[in-house]
């Protein structure tokens, strides 16, 4: 006869569902993702590649691996990301002074590109807002800010 070499508590498991933080965090993440991926779709923009331009825009050339480190991703992700960026000519990637040092930069198309989506994205915030409840929001913004302190 074959012993399980560990057994699961049931009980214990279907507490997952309805209590794991992570869970409910990146189902919502995936809906309002979703959300605004709608909204952004007349740019040919999903809402990273729009984040992902805003950061840029913001925070001028700047190395990728810096980039990455402000948005919290990997360097592999990041470097993918953008190159679908550049293959649409959004942004520019050259070496830096130390050729190990890769900078990225909107370009002009990018700007553009930012600039039309903008009204977009402003207006599925807006929605998302008023759906929330302005108040909410804030609740919510300053719940997940503190979810980004455990880093």
């Amino acid at each position: 006869m074959n012993q399980p070499l560990f057994e699961l508590n049931l009980a214990e498991l279907s507490q997952v569902p309805a209590a794991c933080l992570c869970l409910h965090v990146r189902r919502a993440s995936r809906i309002l993702t979703q959300r605004y991926d709608l909204a952004l779709r007349p740019t040919g923009l999903v809402l990273n590649q729009f984040t992902l331009l805003v950061a840029i825009y913001l925070a001028g050339p700047q190395p990728v691996t810096r980039l990455a480190q402000q948005l919290a991703t990997d360097q592999t992700t990041m470097t993918r990301n953008l190159k679908v960026l550049e293959k649409q000519s959004l942004v520019a990637i050259a070496p830096g002074e130390d050729r190990r040092v890769r900078l990225v930069r909107l370009t002009e198309s990018g700007k553009a590109a930012l600039a039309q989506a903008l009204p977009l994205w402003q207006q599925a915030q807006a929605e998302t807002i008023q759906h929330f409840g302005a108040q909410n929001w804030q609740t919510l913004l300053s719940l997940l800010s503190a979810v980004e302190s455990l880093d």
